[in-house]
C-alpha cells in the first residue's frame, strides 16, 4: 500500500529490526464500534505491508467502541500496547496489552484500564524517567471536565497497574494560542508524546485547537522530568488541520514527525515531516 491509501488517525510509529511498524485509529471505526487494531509493515515511510491485524476483540473483551491511539513500546523485553477503548456507560480509559511481537497477537496486560475509572481518559502513553521509574502521560478528557488536563501516573514496574494517584501536570487553556472548541467553552488535550532533546531537555507534544483548526504543540518542563513545572511554547510546531503526533529516528538516522492531516472523518492520512534540533528546540525541516 501507498502511504496515500491508508487511512488511519493517531499514527504511531515503532522503529524495530530494520522496519517501520505503523499503528493507527481505523479511520472507518472511529467515532463508533469498532472490534480492533492494525498495524503496517514497511522499511521506508512511502510503501508499507499489511494491514494485520495485532488485537482483536473476540467478544470476550469489555469495550465495544472508541478503539483510539494504539501506541506500542518496548519495554523490558516485551511489547506494550497503549490504546483507549469506551463502552456504553463506561468512561473511556486507556488499558495496557501485551504480546512477545510487535505484529501481536496483543493480549490484556493490565486489569481494564490504567486511568481512573471514574474519570473519561484517552491518549495514554508511557514514559520512563531518568532513574527507569514508568509513567503513563494521558489525557483527562474535555467532555467531562471542559478544560481538559495531560496528566500523569505513576506505574509499577510490571505496568499492570497505576501506582497513587495521578497528576495534573497543565491545563488546555493555559496555552497562549489555544482556541475553545465546537462548545464554546471547551478546551481539548490529544495526544501527549514525550521526546527528549540531545541536551537533556525533555518536551512534550500535544495537540488541542489553534485559530487555524487542530494543531501540534510543545510543552517544556523546566527541570528535566515529568513531574517538573510546564512551559507552553508559543510558537506551534504544526500549525493547521493537523494532530495528535509523535516524534521517531528513521532508520537513516533523522528525526521525524508523524501525524494525521487532514483532520477529516475518513479523509486523515499519516505524513511524515523531518525535523532537526536546535539546542532546546524542535524545528520542522521545511527545505
Amino acid at each position: 500500500m501507498k502511504r496515500s491509501e491508508i487511512n488511519i488517525r493517531d499514527p504511531y510509529i515503532l522503529v524495530y529490526g530494520g522496519k517501520y511498524y505503523l499503528y493507527g485509529t481505523r479511520g472507518a471505526t472511529c467515532w463508533g464500534e469498532a472490534d480492533g487494531f492494525d498495524c503496517y509493515v514497511g522499511t521506508n515511510l512511502e510503501e508499507w505491508e499489511g494491514p494485520f491485524e495485532i488485537f482483536h476483540n473476540d467478544g470476550s473483551f469489555w469495550a465495544d467502541r472508541n478503539y483510539w491511539a494504539p501506541e506500542v513500546h518496548m519495554y523490558d523485553g516485551a511489547f506494550y500496547l497503549f490504546a483507549s477503548f469506551k463502552k456504553e456507560g463506561v468512561c473511556r480509559g486507556t488499558q495496557i496489552l501485551k504480546s512477545s511481537s510487535p505484529l501481536g497477537p496483543f493480549v490484556p496486560h493490565s486489569d481494564g484500564p490504567v486511568t481512573p475509572r471514574e474519570w473519561e481518559c484517552l491518549d495514554g502513553t508511557l514514559y520512563v524517567s531518568p532513574n527507569g521509574t514508568p509513567y503513563m502521560v494521558f489525557c483527562h478528557e474535555w467532555v467531562q471536565i471542559k478544560d481538559g488536563t495531560i496528566c500523569c501516573v505513576e506505574l509499577s514496574k510490571d505496568l499492570k497497574k497505576a501506582v497513587g494517584e495521578p497528576k495534573v501536570l497543565f491545563s488546555a487553556s493555559q496555552a497562549p494560542w489555544v482556541r475553545p472548541a465546537k462548545d464554546g467553552d471547551c478546551f481539548v488535550t490529544d495526544g501527549p508524546y514525550l521526546h527528549r532533546t540531545e541536551d537533556g531537555t525533555l518536551l512534550m507534544i500535544w495537540s488541542s485547537f489553534g485559530k487555524d483548526g487542530y494543531i501540534e504543540a510543545i510543552a517544556r518542563s523546566d527541570n528535566g522530568d515529568i513531574l517538573g513545572n510546564w512551559h507552553q511554547d508559543e510558537t506551534l510546531l504544526f500549525e493547521k488541520d493537523g494532530g495528535h503526533g509523535m516524534i521517531f529516528r528513521g532508520l537513516d538516522g533523522k528525526l521525524y514527525l508523524t501525524l494525521h492531516s487532514p483532520n477529516r472523518s475518513l479523509e486523515e492520512r499519516p505524513v511524515f515531516y523531518e525535523l532537526k534540533e536546535k539546542n532546546e528546540n524542535i524545528l520542522m525541516d521545511l527545505r
